[in-house]
């Protein structure tokens, strides 16, 4: 078991002794004669660009052992001003000194930073307060302005680790939230987390943190968690419950973590009192990577991805990459829109296939052999034969986006900026299938070939519709589920393929999320890089490999999944309800 459930002994008092008398200051968290103290210098941050507008007060600790030849570990403390007093309740300074000093913790720089405020307009106004807004949200807003700007910052006067195996993070209630979510969405930078009365309630989409370490492929995180049994109860939840279920999930998950319980109120009496023992724990072994493995046969990614596989480069260097697509041997396929290019990997080699592509970006092999291809600079779809690398119009005078065709050789493809869908069967002109979703993007038919799903990528929707006799779109429903953050509804949901059982993989801002066939999502595979994920497709000789662009690069992973083609559809299994 790689977690903990913590109860504090001193539960066993009366809780008539609730209070600092309960929680006293242990010897660490004195200052103690001998100790080197570090040196704490209070700066101001004005010039952002991710808050703009916003003005904040930062101090830096540095430790009389900090040494500016060597990279020192860095640990973020959200409210900071709160905490950097050395006669506080808190008293971040003091542990440090007398940990460090004891080599219990390496050697860390601290930085304290309070949340921005915009400051009034005029004596007789007021101005805007940033705190919820910056720690509340589920985004990755406060991750990009710690990562972008203050560390930068800090980093132009003290010589700042970039391993985020040293890199931590440490805030109290909502404080806390924003040194979570600051983690969980860059992990590449940041790994070690303290919360204490951690706000996972729903005041800006906190609620759904656990059912996303539930959901989400574990990341690379260890974090300790403390709170009272009378904590918050308000309008936006019970804290108490949110930080079981952040427990929970976190053991569900395989997470490296400890919750310590205690009886106190929504306040720093219990929290101060542990932070010593916290930051032990957190900053164990500083020299071993943290890395959360999937614990095989006890959850859903076991049944997924294969064994501890990961993310492969495949190719780098282009401008943009889209399109995957899958040829009868499993050889990959995939377009570089901008550059207008399309290339393939034949036994592991990515060599050129086609220049002057007309900016083609979805592709798919259809059940003849050929390659095609949405045209968008010449406004047209094409067909080309790989041999020769000639390419036939197919249907002209269109805007197209992605398609998908099935063992008939019938084509559906999707138009976002006109807002439609088209249908075109072999030998006929294109027919307009539905229109209305906001922006419709990648397309995908059901194992079976019978149902046909479009991505909205303004939304958080994916559409399910039964394809009609003549190729038309019947009984279409807002069918799957996508999970979203906070500062946006839409998801940028675009290329999607489907597994043989019937499972939907679709490329998202947040992840390459699955859904299983009843339309939930059951498991986010973590992106190779940040930015958005635009495309899916299963490859390979026995086609469990998935193969995702993203920005400018393709990656592999391989799974426990087999794809489908085209060519060859195949009844799924009844899904369990």
């Amino acid at each position: 078991m790689r977690g903990s459930f913590v109860l504090a002994v001193l539960l066993a008092l009366p809780l008539a002794a609730q209070g600092p008398e309960m929680y006293p200051l242990g010897p660490d968290s004195q200052v103690k004669p001998g100790v080197p103290q570090g040196t704490i210098t209070k700066y101001e941050w004005s010039n952002s660009k991710i808050f703009p507008g916003t003005t904040r007060d930062y101090w830096t600790y540095v430790p009389a052992q900090y040494d500016a030849n060597k990279p020192a570990a860095v640990m973020i403390f959200q409210d900071g001003g709160g905490m950097i007093a050395r006669d506080g309740r808190w008293r971040v300074p003091v542990v440090l000194d007398n940990l460090i000093a004891s080599g219990e913790l390496p050697v860390i720089v601290g930085i304290f930073i309070n949340p921005g405020v915009m400051p009034a307009a005029h004596a007789n106004a007021e101005g805007r307060y940033n705190r919820s807004f910056e720690y509340d949200a589920l985004s990755d807003r406060y991750a990009r302005f710690l990562i972008e700007e203050i560390l930068p910052e800090v980093g132009k006067k003290l010589n700042l680790t970039t391993d985020p195996n040293l890199r931590g993070l440490m805030g109290s209630s909502s404080g806390a939230i924003a040194a979570f979510n600051a983690a969980w969405e860059r992990p590449d930078q940041f790994r070690r987390v303290l919360s204490t009365i951690g706000t996972f309630v729903n005041i800006r989409g906190g609620q759904d943190f656990p059912t996303r370490v539930r959901k989400y492929e574990p990341k690379p995180l260890r974090v300790f968690l403390q709170d009272g049994r009378n904590d918050n109860n308000i309008y936006a939840g019970s804290w108490w419950v949110a930080n079981q279920d952040m427990a929970a999930a976190f053991e569900w998950a395989g997470y490296e973590y400890t919750f310590v319980v205690g009886e106190e109120k929504h306040n720093a009496i219990h929290g101060s009192a542990i932070l010593p023992d916290a930051m032990r724990w957190l900053w164990k072994d500083p020299a071993k990577p943290i890395s959360n493995r999937l614990r095989p046969g006890d959850r859903q990614f076991s049944r997924m991805i294969a064994g501890d596989s990961k993310w492969e480069l495949v190719s780098e260097g282009h401008q943009f990459t889209e399109g995957p697509a899958v040829d009868r041997e499993g050889n990959l396929y995939f377009s570089d829109p901008r550059a207008s290019k399309i290339w393939r990997m034949i036994d592991g080699k990515v060599t050129l296939f086609k220049e002057d592509t007309g900016n083609a970006n979805g592709l798919m092999f259809g059940p003849d052999g050929k390659l095609y291809a949405c045209e968008n600079g010449r406004r047209r779809i094409v067909a080309y034969d790989v041999k020769t690398g000639v390419a036939t119009p197919v249907v002209t005078d269109v805007t197209s986006n992605d398609l998908v065709i099935n063992a008939k050789g019938e084509i559906w493809f999707t138009d976002p900026t006109a807002k439609k869908v088209w249908y075109v069967r072999p030998g006929s002109e294109k027919k307009m299938v539905h229109e209305g979703l906001e922006f419709p993007n990648g397309i995908m038919l059901s194992p079976d070939q019978t149902l046909l799903t479009v991505a909205d990528s303004r939304s958080k929707w994916v559409w399910s519709f039964q394809i009609g006799p003549d190729g038309g779109l019947l009984n279409g429903q807002p069918f799957y589920r996508l999970e979203t953050n906070d500062q946006s509804s839409a998801t940028s949901a675009d290329g999607m393929t489907m597994d043989t059982e019937g499972y939907l993989w679709v490329t998202t801002n947040i992840g390459l999320q699955i859904c299983d066939q009843p339309g939930r999502v059951t498991a986010i595979l973590n992106k190779p890089q940040p930015g958005s994920l635009s495309n899916v497709v299963f490859a390979g000789k026995e086609l469990d490999t998935v193969y995702v662009t993203a920005g400018d690069k393709v990656f592999r992973r391989k799974v426990n999944r087999k794809g489908l083609t085209p060519w060859s559809p195949v009844k799924p299994p009844k899904p369990g309800l």
